[in-house]
């Protein structure tokens, strides 16, 4: 299991604030423009995906609770579950400059103002929650999501200059969309370089804006997005949507979708992992004699033979008819667990009956769950 606390070097309780500048620390020591050592981009890549699930509240509490079971490996598709599902190094540089990209920071030690450019105006992340049932777990479903959103201005074609105009070339930075400044020292000489004041790090300007929008080259829109989500999520699992997030301003890349999966309780089953544990209420009768019981089941009705003479807590496993495992073909068990159901109330017939078998059926043995626990400890844990 990968440790996103050693690989940060924090200890598990550590601050939002001690995440970042950890990560921050290490990001600078490691960037492959800065550190030639052969391991050096895959570690700043690892190192950027532990802290954007430590700095989240929400991904870091699952986390914390499921480690790395909480995140799919196997949905690098939609960027699904969010944690260790290894991002490229376009997306680590995108993380670091979200954050750390303003002020100089490490533009001013790497040049990297056309990166800073383009993330200056990426547009705002949306979250979503979609509540799942267990059948549509077991077998994975598809939902249209309908979403409010910014989108793409459609009289100025998301340029945010007013229609027959155009943005023009700032006249500060020359287009370049970052200044130098040159600063003397005892080391000698020392360029720093910051996002151009004028034009916000853009490279242009506009004259006119456009009318529909403001000159953001963005408006409210509605828009519908199809997820597909695989079987055997949980709620510890979530949906990263690349790019189908707010438009960003004046033509800037687009956000995510984020979407949260949230399960519900099903009366029928208690989800153990990849199992499903199912309990069969059993009459003396039926379980003294024995019998074959109906028992349902994600995938339909399965039939279950419970051999004369069981015993209440008794668990008999029913291959491959549990969850998904997640990113895989497998598939956990289905676990039918007996109970012995005494009725409250006899009919006076039934009194009768139980009294006459009161007097053939013996003494019962001293330690009726001798085993019991260990023989359901081991069913659950198989």
């Amino acid at each position: 299991m990968s440790d996103f606390y050693k690989l940060l070097g924090v200890a598990k309780d550590a601050s939002e604030a001690d995440i970042k500048k950890a990560y921050r620390k290490l990001a600078m020591e490691l960037h492959p423009d800065r550190n030639k050592a052969a391991d050096a981009e895959e570690r700043f890549k690892e190192a950027t995906e532990a802290y954007e699930v430590l700095r989240d509240p929400q991904k870091r509490a699952a986390y914390d609770r499921y480690g790395d079971a909480a995140f799919s490996r196997n949905a690098r598709q939609g960027g699904f579950g969010g944690g260790f599902h290894h991002v490229d190094l376009a997306e680590a540089l995108q993380i670091f400059m979200r954050d750390f990209g303003g002020g100089g920071g490490f533009d001013s030690i790497f040049g990297g103002g056309q990166r800073a450019r383009g993330e200056a105006r990426r547009g705002q992340d949306l979250r979503v929650e979609v509540t799942l049932t267990t059948a549509e777990v077991a077998a994975g479903t598809k939902r249209t999501l309908k979403l409010r959103t910014l989108g793409t201005c459609e009289t100025c074609k998301g340029s945010g200059a007013k229609a027959g105009t155009s943005p023009v070339t700032c006249s500060t930075c020359r287009g370049q969309g970052e200044v130098q400044r040159a600063a003397q020292s005892m080391f000698g000489q020392f360029i720093s370089v910051a996002p151009c004041p004028t034009c916000r790090g853009e490279g242009t300007v506009i004259k006119e804006p456009c009318e529909e929008c403001k000159g953001e080259g963005r408006t409210k829109q509605e828009k519908t997005v199809t997820v597909e989500v695989p079987p055997g999520v949980s709620s510890a699992n979530y949906l990263t949507m690349r790019g189908q997030g707010a438009t960003g301003p004046r033509g800037g890349p687009a956000g995510d979708l984020l979407v949260m999966l949230e399960v519900k309780d099903d009366d029928r089953w208690t989800r153990q992992g990849d199992d499903l544990v199912y309990d069969l209420a059993l009459s003396f009768s039926q379980a003294a004699l024995g019998g074959t019981f109906p028992i349902p089941s994600p995938y339909g009705e399965e039939k279950v033979k419970i051999p004369a003479g069981t015993q209440a807590g008794t668990v008999f496993r029913v291959k491959g008819k549990g969850l998904p495992k997640l990113g895989t073909e497998a598939k956990g068990n289905l676990l039918v667990r007996t109970a012995i159901w005494t009725p409250e109330e006899l009919t006076a017939e039934q009194k009768r009956l139980f009294t006459e078998l009161a007097k053939v059926e013996g003494e019962p043995p001293k330690k009726t769950t001798h085993g019991l626990w260990d023989r359901l400890r081991d069913a659950l844990g198989a």
